[in-house]
């Protein structure tokens, strides 16, 4: 019979992962201001250890009080900086050693399960109707997307950056040691 795990195991338990985590995963949201959508992302993005997220292009940042409503406080665990274009984001990416891939359903794009998303990445998400920006696919090194198998042509921003999240951290798993 199964039961939850209390704090003391799940404390393990995530200390576990962590050790068999080895590159670092960074976001830039480019253009995204949804501020229940960016309080998800945020929220997924620290439990997933991300390092850092860029808000880019206007996009909404945890200092507007919606955005906690959703974050629930998880942007404690984050740093964060506000930029004023995607290129001035991605360049401090890239300057910060992080190739930068955006996830669109996009000409040229591959599935992310495709991407090289092991090594340190940062993650550009787009506006919720327009995607990522013109400007910003001129910084991207590659681009992902989520196949999709429904009627449906493309996904919350905020579910789609969980499921990218994930797919990084899962290909950087290493196994466990010991």
């Amino acid at each position: 019979m199964s039961r939850n795990l209390t704090s003391t195991e799940l404390k393990r338990l995530h200390r576990a992962w962590r050790r068999q985590t080895n590159s670092r995963l960074a976001i830039i949201m480019d253009g995204v201001q949804g501020p229940f959508n960016v309080g998800a992302v945020i929220r997924t993005a620290a439990a997933q250890r991300v390092d850092h997220i860029w808000f880019a292009n206007g996009a909404t940042t945890p200092a507007n009080n919606k955005v906690g409503k959703t974050a629930l406080g998880t942007d404690r665990y984050l740093t964060w900086t506000e930029t004023e274009t995607v290129a001035q984001a991605a360049e401090q990416a890239k300057a910060d050693g992080y190739q930068v891939v955006g996830v669109e359903l996009a000409e040229g794009a591959k599935p992310l399960h495709h991407c090289d998303l092991a090594r340190d990445t940062a993650l550009v998400l787009g506006h919720e109707d327009r995607g990522i920006s013109k400007e910003g696919f001129t910084h991207l090194d590659a681009v992902g997307f989520v196949p999709q198998l429904g009627k449906v042509g493309s996904l919350n921003v905020a579910t789609a950056a969980s499921i990218a999240i994930y797919e990084a951290r899962r290909q950087c798993w290493q196994p466990p040691t010991g």
